[in-house]
């Protein structure tokens, strides 16, 4: 004879109000994000559809050494797998402008590319006739693309700003919202990843008070080791927001667990559900951690309450 079980099963969990309603706001800002690979990291999935939702937007960073067959191809993979394929134009990586226009015919030729990021490059000393993403806009290259999109530094850059200031940026984003002005394409900032909601707030508002209207897409890095996220912020300049952390690096209770950006999003989530015209209009994922891990993160988080 069975002995009876006395033990009461755990009760669910309840959520609060106030969580309950983060959950719906981070999920509601969520909503077309987007995320970026590189051709050897997109090799390594096997298929994309179990784990983006349809037409997510998808960029392709180019680096340097990258052959312009695996951007392309990696491009065409993506559009046959139902994504909108975004690849990167990295200015001082170009050769020249029969270059560009060689890249961009086989980019709309074999993989429908409709979108593209314009940016200066990883390399302080161009290989040929473009600088910076100015130069490429003015050239005409880009007439006919639906939407162009170009970077953003929330935390400054002194690739740019060599005093630690942003008056070289801020400069250079007027030039850009006066040529979205006169243009036909849809344009946005994408940033780099930041860690901490705080200056990215300030940094947008300050946007809007220049007078800079282009919308705003975050730039977060994905759930990774704290290890690897702590190697690429140093790597790609990231500012003040490292402090979140090389904080978290000091307790040793959380040193070997992941990272996951859910509070930074959250707090710009909140922040954009209590004030509609701030800038930030989507998120932009670098997935340090992997694709897998990060598509995983983002399906989990777009549930919200329900």
């Amino acid at each position: 004879m069975a002995l009876l079980n006395f033990r009461r099963e755990a009760a669910p969990a309840r959520i609060s109000a106030a969580d309950a309603a983060d959950k719906n706001v981070l999920a509601a800002f969520l909503d077309n994000c987007s995320i970026e690979v590189m051709p050897r990291t997109a090799a390594n999935i096997d298929d994309f559809r179990p784990l983006l939702t349809p037409g997510t937007r998808v960029y392709i960073a180019h680096i340097e050494g990258t052959p312009i067959d695996e951007m392309v191809a990696t491009a065409a993979r993506l559009r046959a797998e139902g994504y909108e394929p975004m690849p990167h134009f990295p200015a001082r990586i170009i050769a020249d402008g029969a270059t560009l226009k060689d890249w961009i015919a086989r980019y709309r030729g074999e993989a429908d590319v409709r979108q593209a990021l314009l940016l200066g490059g990883g390399v302080s000393t161009p290989a040929g006739d473009f600088d910076n993403s100015m130069q490429m806009l003015d050239s005409g290259a880009f007439d006919g693309f639906e939407r162009l999109h170009v970077a953003g530094h929330p935390e400054g850059n002194r690739d740019i700003d060599k005093d630690g200031g942003e008056a070289v940026i801020l400069q250079a984003l007027k030039w850009k919202q006066d040529f979205a002005d006169r243009s036909d394409a849809q344009m946005a900032i994408v940033t780099q990843f930041c860690f901490e909601a705080a200056p990215v707030i300030t940094w947008a508002n300050r946007l809007a008070a220049e007078g800079i209207r282009l919308p705003i897409h975050i730039g977060v890095a994905g759930p990774a080791k704290l290890q690897t996220l702590l190697k690429f912020a140093i790597s790609c300049g990231v500012g003040p927001s490292l402090r979140v952390l090389q904080k978290r690096a000091r307790d040793v209770t959380k040193l070997l667990m992941p990272f996951e950006p859910t509070d930074f999003v959250t707090q710009l989530a909140r922040h954009k559900a209590a004030t509609p015209g701030f800038g930030i209009e989507s998120v932009h994922f670098f997935p340090l951690g992997g694709i897998k891990t990060n598509a995983a993160w983002v399906a989990d988080h777009k549930k919200g309450n329900s």
